[in-house]
This record gives structure tokens, C-alpha cells and sequence, in this order.
């Protein structure tokens, strides 16, 4: 169905896999356009409850494809930003929580994706960096994520020195949620992504969209909102359900709504 991503089922689980080792999985014009076509179908699938995002080869993603980044016009350049963008809307949009799977190294907007997603799991063999700087092309838009991951002085260290950061400092700094030597990769991601599963997906689903609503609110509209959202969630059929499970001792049943 894509030529530059493989997709899977595993259960409850959906799978994506960048699939363009050859060129460092560079987020392409193309690329990005179906990874928002497959998330946009993942979007209205009631079996998947969580999304892992991963990547063939040694590399995680390098970023963007350097050749759509030379001798084009500002609208190129435009359209090329405005699809990144909407990936990564996208990717904290859909009802599902996005897994980043990192094995190697992620840059510029491949540092952009890992960021992005809702959580990530790191090998201790991957890197980070926004090295932009040093092409003359400052990671302006990578910046927005990195800056809301690891906060203001971290990203602006590593937006202006290009410097690598190694997976145990991106947990520290909050980038990353754990990290895992090579060989666990796979199976810690999958446990995290399982354990969403067990959960609810009508509750999982409000309460991402609640996360990212209230985050960039002050503090007495951030609890203005909550509140009116805990207040939907509390009456809606799999509250009931799981909090009558709670008291009757036995697994509940969620019905997603």
C-alpha cells in the first residue's frame, strides 16, 4: 500500500515502520504525506488502541530530504513545512498514543518526530541532535517540539551547537520516556504499547486530547477545562463501568464509549 512505509496489526497494536534505510529514513515530501495517510486510517480504527512508530536500518530518521531543499521556490519550501506540520498535528491528534520506537540516530525533523510522538522508547545505542545550524538552516520548526520536550535552555544548546545528545542524557532531559539496551527494544516498546491497550480507548482518547489542551494554558483555565472534561468522562459509560468493576473485584468490560 506505501512505498515508503511498512505497516502492521499486532492486536490491539499498530505498527508503522519508516522504510527508507537507504537514504537514513529522510522524511520526504512523500513519506510524510502517506505516514498522515496511515495515521488518518489508524484514526477511525476501533481494534487499535496504540501506535508504535519505528524504522528500518541503523538510523531512526535524519531528518528532512536535503534534495527537496535545494533550488526550490519559497512555495516549495512552504508546501514541504506546512506537511511536516500537519504530521505532526496529526500524530497528537489521533485518539491513539504514538509510541516512538528509536533504535539509532534521530535528526532535525527526525529529533522533530521522536519529540512529536506522545511517548519513546530509546535504544542506548540512539542519538539526538538539531544540527541545522551547521547547513545554514536553523531547525526553526524542530524547535517548537524539542523546545516543549526538554524546555528552553537544553533546546537552545543543542539548536545552536548541533551538538549530539546519547539516549541516556535525552531520558534525563525528559525527550525520551526510557531507554534499553538494543536487543529490548522491540519487546519494552510493545509492553508499554500493551499496557495502553488494557485501558479504556474512549478514556485514553479524551484524556490525550485533554493533555495536549490544557498544556499550554495557565493554571486556572487549565483546571477550568479539566474539570468540565472529568466531569464528561465521569458519566460516560466505561467510568461507570470501570469503577463498578473496581468495587465488584473483576476485570472491566470497556465498551468505548
Amino acid at each position: 500500500m506505501y512505498r515508503y512505509l511498512l505497516s502492521s496489526q499486532e492486536g490491539a497494536i499498530g505498527v508503522v515502520t519508516l522504510n527508507r534505510p537507504e537514504r537514513r529514513n529522510a522524511l520526504s515530501l512523500d513519506l510524510m504525506l502517506e505516514l498522515i495517510d496511515y495515521l488518518s486510517t489508524v484514526e477511525s480504527n476501533r481494534e487499535i488502541r496504540a501506535v508504535i512508530l519505528a524504522a528500518a536500518g541503523k538510523v531512526f530518521s535524519s531528518g528532512h530530504d536535503l534534495n527537496e531543499l535545494v533550488g526550490g521556490t519559497i512555495a516549495d519550501y512552504r508546501r514541504l513545512f506546512d506537511v511536516c506540520t500537519q504530521l505532526m498535528a496529526k500524530i497528537q491528534s489521533i485518539p491513539q498514543p504514538v509510541i516512538a520506537q528509536v533504535q539509532g540516530i534521530a535528526t532535525a525533523a527526525g529529533c522533530q518526530l521522536v519529540a512529536t510522538c506522545d511517548l519513546a522508547v530509546a535504544s542506548s545505542e540512539a542519538k539526538f541532535a538539531t544540527p541545522g545550524v551547521t547547513n545554514g538552516l536553523f531547525c526553526s520548526t524542530p524547535m517548537v517540539a524539542l523546545t516543549r520536550a526538554v524546555g528552553r535552555k537544553r533546546a537552545m544548546e543543542m539548536l545552536l551547537t548541533a551538538r549530539m545528545v546519547d539516549a541516556e542524557n535525552a531520558a534525563d532531559w525528559g525527550l525520551v520516556n526510557r531507554v534499553v539496551p538494543p536487543a529490548g527494544l522491540e519487546s519494552e516498546t510493545r509492553k508499554l504499547a500493551c499496557k495502553i491497550a488494557e485501558a479504556s480507548p474512549f478514556t485514553i482518547s479524551v484524556g490525550k486530547q485533554a493533555y495536549y489542551a490544557q498544556i499550554e494554558l495557565d493554571q486556572p483555565r487549565a483546571y477550568a477545562y479539566a474539570k468540565e472534561v472529568m466531569s464528561m468522562n465521569a458519566a460516560a459509560y466505561d467510568a461507570q463501568e470501570g469503577i463498578t468493576a473496581f468495587f465488584e473485584k473483576r476485570a472491566a468490560c470497556w465498551q468505548g464509549r
